[in-house]
């Protein structure tokens, strides 16, 4: 199969995926902001083991946060649904299957983000 495009995608489905990587970013960012624990615990710290392991003492989430979390994994979920389960996916198959979900998933790449960046 030739290279599929961007522009041969429906574009809600170019609209789904490119929501599910802007869900998953914001999700990412926010899980690297709050406590590593959820519920409030006391700090540990394991150095006998093969790997150090240390925690602060976690404040836990507040009710706010532990509400954006599941709001913003519920939202994930739906649409790693759509985009999976997307009528277009009919008129592909086999290994092309494979290719062309690559592809959507970097279609909202310019060419110059897959340019090494220089410092």
């Amino acid at each position: 199969m030739p290279a599929t495009p961007a522009h041969d995608f429906p574009s809600d489905l170019l609209a789904g995926q490119e929501e599910l990587h802007q869900v998953r970013s914001t999700l990412l960012a926010l899980l690297k902001r709050l406590p590593w624990s959820v519920e409030p615990l006391d700090g540990f710290s394991d150095t006998g083991g093969w790997r150090k392991v240390e925690r602060p003492a976690s404040p836990g989430w507040t009710p706010d946060e532990q509400a954006e979390v599941e709001k913003l994994r519920t939202r994930e979920r739906e649409l790693a649904v759509f985009v999976s389960c997307h009528r277009y996916w009919e008129q592909v198959s086999g290994p092309d299957v494979v290719a062309a979900r690559a592809r959507l998933k970097h279609a909202h790449e310019t060419p110059d983000d897959s340019l090494p960046q220089s410092h």
